[in-house]
């Protein structure tokens, strides 16, 4: 089993299916490694750079695949998550795309069923399952990948969908909207305001700050 590849970037690449591919030198050999596109978007082949790259290396009947990721721990994330029923290897890399790995663990540990179907092909039934399936294993994550307490925890609130689509329309990024709606879920009486228009003006003031 190989654990990761050190070597230069060659290039990196999007294939027709919408996949990013890392071609990294190692010893005069070029490996093909899928990466995440925010991974991909970390890198750059102006300047020749030794690049360390923690992969998982899947062995089918007609080929052998290998899956890079910036860490050991988003790598062995990504093995947790295919062991789930239903997740495979694209489902899971959508997962680690869409939510940098401290939001993701929380939110499979917490039950966040609401940020987890923002990643693509994952629906209601299949993020419920992930939460139910890995919580327990990745309860102790959020403190060593520096996870947050559970006083920064969104909750499940009709009225934040609204809110997060209006602020994302509004140009805003959906990290500044995670900061804002974890710092205003905080306000008592907030939480008891179901009117979507005072949570948005309650955001916007926040993030102009």
């Amino acid at each position: 089993m190989i654990d990761y590849l050190q070597g230069q970037v060659v290039e990196t690449r999007k294939s027709p299916n919408n996949r990013y591919v890392l071609i990294l030198e190692v010893s005069q050999i070029g490996y093909a490694v899928q990466i995440p596109s925010r991974y991909a978007r970390t890198l750059s082949t102006d300047k020749p750079e030794s690049l360390k790259v923690f992969v998982h290396q899947q062995i089918r009947e007609d080929q052998i695949i290998l899956y890079g990721f910036s860490g050991a721990a988003e790598r062995d994330l990504f093995r947790q998550l295919t062991s789930v029923s239903g997740i495979g290897s694209q489902g899971a890399i959508a997962l680690i795309d869409t939510l940098d790995l401290e939001t993701l663990v929380q939110a499979i540990v917490t039950g966040n069923i609401r940020t987890l179907i923002k990643a693509p092909g994952i629906g209601k039934k299949t993020a419920e399952r992930v939460s139910l399936e890995l919580r327990t294993k990745l309860s102790q994550w959020r403190s060593q990948v520096g996870g947050k307490s559970k006083d920064n925890v969104i909750p499940e609130l009709p009225v934040l969908e609204d809110v997060e689509m209006t602020l994302m329309a509004l140009g805003y990024e959906s990290e500044e909207i995670e900061q804002a709606l974890s710092v205003l879920s905080r306000d008592a009486m907030l939480l008891k305001n179901p009117n979507p228009e005072e949570w948005i003006r309650s955001a916007i003031a926040w993030l102009s700050q």
